[in-house]
């Protein structure tokens, strides 16, 4: 899968990513709500398993106007082959910039040419931001899974997604 936004390209992670993924990886505040920070040998082995998986579980976040990795997002079935999980890992310098919103937006495009039913976003209680992103965009409280909050977004009824109109 390879997607554009105004500012980003969502593509496949190349090996030429480990060294600017391990920078976003690394940093204890970026990861702070995900799992403790990766050291190389874990962004390695992210890259290679994630990244490398085929479909790829989880994609590189490229700026148009650098070329530098910006993050990751991720994009993989959830609960069955009709809904995915999307998400983003942003790098601190791309925070507050609007772009999660531009990796849902884009991914939810993809969902629905995809033909999928719904998408999923799981987050800690603690992670404000991404819980008002959800909200904003449509994604509705459907309950906890592993102490994470998971929001769903329907694509096949979008008279429940009010924003529906807005988004796209």
């Amino acid at each position: 899968m390879r997607l554009e936004t105004e500012r980003l390209r969502i593509r496949p992670f190349v090996p030429e990513d480990a060294a600017e993924l391990f920078q976003v990886l690394s940093d204890p505040e970026v990861m702070r709500f995900l799992e403790p920070p990766f050291n190389w040998e874990q962004t390695e082995a992210f890259l290679q398993e994630a990244g490398s998986a085929s479909p790829p579980l989880v994609y590189a976040l490229e700026r148009k106007d650098s070329g530098r990795l910006a993050g990751s997002c991720i994009f993989h079935p959830y609960d069955g082959p009709e809904e995915y999980e999307l998400g983003w890992v942003l790098r601190r310098d791309c925070w507050g910039q609007g772009f999660a919103w531009e990796v849902t937006k884009a991914l939810a495009v993809q969902a629905g040419r995809m033909g999928l039913e719904s998408l999923v976003i799981e987050f800690c209680p603690e992670q404000g931001a991404s819980r008002k992103l959800a909200e904003k965009f449509g994604f509705r409280p459907a309950g906890t899974r592993d102490g994470l909050e998971v929001y769903r977004y329907s694509l096949k009824k979008r008279d429940e997604n009010e924003r529906q109109k807005e988004v796209f």
